[in-house]
């Protein structure tokens, strides 16, 4: 019975009420809405949202802030289509990949932790370096993949047994595992009790600064991942990848309750809050509402999920 109360308390079940709301609305308003195909497109989308917005919330959790994810995304995927393309190996691209995307967390987490600089101020920059460079090195033109790998395709655009998509079950296992992290192992819970009140985190002993510092490298690696499946999806690395990203995730996290002054809120609820908005961009795309209007809504999303975590934070 506790358990229930805390779950009900958390608001996942508000939010999944939401979520079957507004499936059920699009379900009735568009007749190819509720079709298999579409809703396994939607996963497969929704996907590389949701592994990024993952990594967004346990940095958020902790206190702190990335957003420079979207440029990030089109930034790592130059060294894995060029190392794709020079050396014929999807893994080494991969592995580029993910090492461009843990240093890019390191730098973002060093300046912030260890030099005291704000984290949205630290991003805010990064954020311009690298959309800048990702300019400066494409001449804005996209960089194709030349290998053609069939594992590397797959990656993005396979399904599993012809249903489910690949990058939908890499989300689902990505989830799982950092759900499990964050209820069950004293680096989640350690995450919750800085990002709640770092004084008190450091009175416990707490490493303040280096989990802070995993927090950012945890955000930049999944947004690279995340990056690993767009470029999948498109087959290259494009200068406009991840344009307006960041603020796609921190809409989908904070309207899934995890609050924005830190210590508060839930991977579940990051991810229905995932959930809500690619129902909702898909629906109206159904409803051939033009995208101009889809990003007022998404403006709208954003500063009602804001609004109602200040109300809630100044009740508790």
């Amino acid at each position: 019975m506790n358990y229930i109360q805390k779950y009900l308390a958390r608001g996942e079940v508000a939010l999944g009420i939401i979520f079957l709301i507004v499936f059920v609305f699009f379900s009735f308003a568009s007749e190819y809405f509720f079709t298999l195909r579409n809703i396994m497109n939607v996963s497969g989308q929704l996907s590389i949202i949701l592994i990024a917005s993952i990594g967004f919330a346990v940095l958020l959790i902790a206190g702190e802030v990335d957003i420079s994810i979207g440029s990030l995304l089109a930034f790592v995927a130059i060294p894995l289509i060029q190392v794709m393309n020079f050396t014929e190996s999807v893994t080494l691209g991969i592995i580029v990949c993910l090492l461009f995307g843990a240093m890019i967390g390191l730098v973002n987490g060093f300046l912030t932790v260890y030099l005291g600089i704000s984290s949205l101020i630290v991003t805010l920059g990064m954020l311009f370096i690298l959309r800048g460079a990702v300019y400066l090195y494409t001449g804005q033109r996209p960089i194709s993949d030349e290998l053609y790998s069939d594992f590397f395709f797959y990656i993005g655009n396979g399904k599993f047994m012809g249903v489910l998509p690949y990058a939908a079950i890499i989300a689902i296992i990505i989830l799982v595992t950092f759900i499990y992290i964050m209820n069950n192992t004293s680096y989640g819970r350690k995450l919750y009790a800085i990002g709640g009140n770092a004084e008190v985190a450091r009175l416990a002993g707490y490493n303040i600064k280096l989990i802070k510092l995993s927090a950012f490298v945890i955000c930049s690696v999944l947004s690279s991942i995340s990056a690993i499946l767009l470029a999948s999806r498109i087959g290259s690395a494009n200068h406009v990848a991840g344009d307006l990203f960041e603020f796609q995730v921190v809409a989908a996290v904070v309207l899934g309750g995890v609050s924005l002054v830190g210590g508060i809120g839930t991977l579940t609820g990051a991810a229905l809050g995932v959930l809500i908005l690619a129902v909702i961009s898909n629906g109206l795309g159904m409803l051939n509402v033009e995208s101009q209007w889809q990003m007022v809504v998404n403006g709208i999303i954003i500063i009602l999920a804001v609004g109602f975590d200040e109300i809630k934070r100044r009740k508790n």
